[in-house]
């Protein structure tokens, strides 16, 4: 057993006392060590004290904090959102005051979630039949292609916006 294995749980990832490299926690949330570094500057996640004097060590909460912070940027989530989602419980006074308003960030967030997911499945299903309709242009042999798409027989069925900027009028 190496000194890297021993150091290890069964899963592969460092015990949780050792704490977590800034590698760790870029290779176990799939982001980079700039990204890591850079979440801790902007203060949205905090290593413990360097023991020896170089090395970041972060708790295990810290790592799921990078993972929800990474997967809401992927979502569209500003990073002044985030840090206003974060801040928002030790910004309020009462508990009754903290949930009325992560409710209703949360309720917003889900929403303009909700209008992405919408236009990324319109835009897949349009993606899609455009694939479909230049599928069968595979073995054209129009003497006038590219110019020749615009009046093809194949693809008048398809008014499907990508085809006719993509393919057609391309």
């Amino acid at each position: 057993m190496t000194d890297e294995q021993d150091k290890s749980g069964e899963d592969g990832c460092p015990d949780e006392g050792d704490g977590l490299t800034t590698g760790d926690m870029a290779r176990l949330s799939k982001t980079t060590l700039r990204t890591v570094r850079f979440y801790e500057q902007e203060g949205l996640i905090s290593s413990q004290a360097r023991e020896d004097g170089c090395h970041r060590k972060f708790d295990r909460s810290e790592l799921r904090k990078l993972q929800m912070i990474s997967d809401l940027r992927e979502a569209g989530l500003s990073l002044h959102d985030i840090k206003m989602l974060l801040g928002l419980k030790r910004a309020c006074a009462t508990p009754e005051r903290a949930a009325c308003q992560m409710a209703d960030v949360l309720g917003r967030c889900i929403q303009e979630l909700q209008e992405r997911i919408d236009t990324l499945a319109r835009l897949r299903s349009e993606l899609s039949k455009t694939i479909e309709t230049i599928r069968s242009c595979h073995d054209c042999r129009e003497p006038q292609f590219p110019a020749g798409c615009s009046d093809c027989d194949v693809t008048e069925h398809d008014s499907s916006r990508t085809t006719e900027l993509l393919w057609k009028n391309n």
